[in-house]
């Protein structure tokens, strides 16, 4: 949600800056913009829409500069107009600035600005930062940008310039991510995502909370809200830009569906221990013992990694016998949680700065717990600020619904399950079975893959359904959760994933032959109890898509489709099952002629509440 792109050095910045802001494009976004200081004054030039409507309006008259900053917006205070969009620039005209987060004091502030004879011409939270820094520039605007940030109160990434220091560029952070990108020939950078910067260098600096930095003369200097410097660690990004190229596939949700069977692979490699029904997660080491202790689990999570949280629960709950709880983090932290002693909590997130879930961490440790995090974001904000926690290694998630990440969490809480689960009841026997079926899940994402073509002749009759229904029982359960949250998404149809018992309590009274219901039923322990659900379902005209196994019958006979996929132990099916369902999303949206990869008011990475 939201991105900063901004540069200083001995190039033209404009180039750098547009080029920055289409690498951000995936994380959503409804106007943007660009400032730079052009022979003494700042020239900003904005658009609604897409970066192309703000090139068109840069072909006119392009802004010249070796300084400036850039900005694609997600609306939140004010619509996507122009207006709206970032930069904003202060009342004199001096000081630009580009902002992701919100100012909760936004409207107090802006009050007594407008008393003061301050003029505003937008409807947003960052114009009020922008006329602060104004009001308290005096020569220095790393002083003023410090005073005025002592007035708000929310999150903030910021990237400031001043006409009057044209040699300057500040930049800012509390609660949302910036990076500091270090580059050749005194060349710098600032950006709320490591993509945006990564074809110009990979020597990056993940600014803390409350940090102000300062490149100014070349080089840079960083300080906090106190004016005293602070050292932070220069880090070698291990970060592959042709990795964010679509490979050949239309879309990169397709081609990041395609990848997850490589994606279990990296995710597994080096951590199962078959030869001892075990997995070893070097970043849980330091928790080791501390894990052996726990008695309660919460999993704290959003969206798509919700979902994954609900599988590892009843993966947790099965294999070690510990209580495990799963949490909305938007929630978790306005309801006073009950931690005690022994409490672990597990955030998880894909980008590793979606602020609920920072909140919720945060939270948990304030009030005593050990608080890990499962994030594909390496240097996240998330992954530096738990006690410990795993990476995903599943590469860059371009596109806006989440594939790939949901069955790499998935595979993690497996192996933290196992890992759990080996250090009090699971016999070593049982362990080294569950490894071994791990390790067959990339070939068997291989032949699941092999389905596309099937699932996109069988979207073909579903594209123009207006409402889906989505059942699964057990592990499958938070799969047709997921299974309809990647419709909703990407398709704009409605759609609501249940257990499939509850339909009876409610959701069966809309069935009828226009209400498609898809039936996650592989042949396990409650394959006769969702039969009975089909046979509901069928007796109202319902529609049936079911995903099951090769041995599935009756299924076969009373389903009005079937889709085969391979056969693993329960526990692991959804990193299975899910994978037509994400065929059939994206099918199904491109049959509609949606924007698969950057869907419709949403963002990729959620950095407000």
């Amino acid at each position: 949600m939201c991105g900063i792109v901004a540069y200083i050095g001995t190039n033209e910045a404009l180039p750098i800056l547009v080029g920055g802001l289409k690498k951000l494009e995936y994380r959503g976004y409804d106007s943007s913009g660009v400032a730079l200081i052009d022979n003494g004054t700042i020239k900003s030039v904005k658009a609604s829409g897409k970066i192309k409507e703000l090139e068109d309006k840069l072909k006119v008259d392009p802004p010249k500069g070796t300084v400036g900053i850039a900005h694609t917006r997600w609306a939140t205070h004010g619509a996507p107009t122009v207006e709206n969009a970032h930069p904003h620039t202060s009342y004199d005209g001096k000081i630009s600035i580009v902002h992701n987060g919100i100012i909760e004091n936004y409207a107090s502030l802006k009050a007594k600005l407008i008393s003061d004879g301050v003029k505003f011409n937008s409807e947003t939270d960052t114009e009020v930062v922008a006329h602060l820094i104004a009001r308290f520039y005096n020569g220095d605007l790393k002083t003023a940008v410090i005073k005025a940030l002592t007035l708000v109160e929310g999150t903030f990434g910021l990237a400031v310039i001043s006409s009057d220091e044209p040699g300057t560029l500040i930049g800012a952070r509390r609660g949302s991510p910036l990076i500091l990108g270090i580059g050749s020939n005194n060349d710098y950078f600032l950006a709320s995502d490591v993509s945006a910067i990564i074809n110009h260098t990979q020597k990056v600096v993940y600014l803390d909370d409350n940090d102000i930095v300062q490149v100014k003369n070349g080089c840079y200097s960083i300080v906090n809200m106190n004016s005293h410097e602070v050292q932070r660690e220069v880090k070698d990004v291990d970060f592959d830009a042709d990795a964010v190229a679509k490979g050949g596939f239309p879309h990169f949700m397709l081609k990041e569906i395609f990848e997850q069977p490589e994606v279990l692979r990296n995710t597994m490699r080096g951590r199962l221990l078959v030869a001892e029904g075990n997995a070893k997660l070097a970043g849980l080491d330091t928790n080791i013992n501390e894990l052996r202790n726990i008695n309660r689990i919460i999993i704290t999570a959003c969206g798509t990694s919700y979902y994954a949280g609900m599988v590892g629960e009843y993966m947790i709950e099965d294999l070690a016998g510990v209580p495990v709880e799963v949490e909305y983090a938007s929630e978790f932290r306005y309801r006073n949680p009950i931690i005690k002693p022994g409490t672990l909590v597990l955030a998880i997130s894909q980008s590793g700065e979606t602020a609920d879930t920072l909140a919720a961490l945060k939270e948990a440790q304030q009030k005593g717990a050990t608080a890990l995090a499962i994030c594909n974001g390496v240097g996240s904000t998330i992954a530096r600020t738990s006690d410990g926690g795993v990476y995903l290694h599943a590469g860059p998630e371009i596109g806006v619904a989440s594939t790939k990440a949901f069955t790499s969490q998935v595979t993690v809480l497996a192996m933290i399950a196992l890992l759990l689960g080996r250090q009090r009841r699971l016999s070593f026997e049982t362990g080294a079975d569950i490894a071994k079926s791990m390790l067959d899940l990339p070939q068997l994402a291989e032949q699941t893959l092999k389905l596309s073509d099937k699932i996109k002749e069988l979207a073909k009759a579903y594209s123009k359904a207006n409402n889906f229904l989505y059942l699964g029982r057990h592990f499958n359960y938070p799969v047709a959760m997921e299974g309809a949250l990647k419709l909703k998404e990407i398709s704009y149809i409605h759609a609501e994933g249940y257990p499939a018992a509850e339909m009876k309590h409610g959701p069966i009274a809309l069935i009828d032959e226009n209400m498609p219901v898809v039936v996650i039923a592989p042949k396990d322990a409650l394959f006769d109890k969702i039969i009975s659900n089909v046979r509901e379902i069928k007796a109202r005209g319902g529609k049936v898509i079911a995903i099951t196994t090769d041995d599935c019958s009756p299924l076969d006979e009373i389903a009005d489709h079937i889709i085969v996929v391979p056969k693993t132990i329960p526990m692991l099916m959804p990193i299975l099952t899910c994978i037509p369902l994400q065929l059939l999303a994206y099918h199904i949206a491109v049959l509609r002629g949606n924007d698969v990869d950057q869907p419709r008011n949403l963002a990729k990475s959620v950095t407000v509440e």
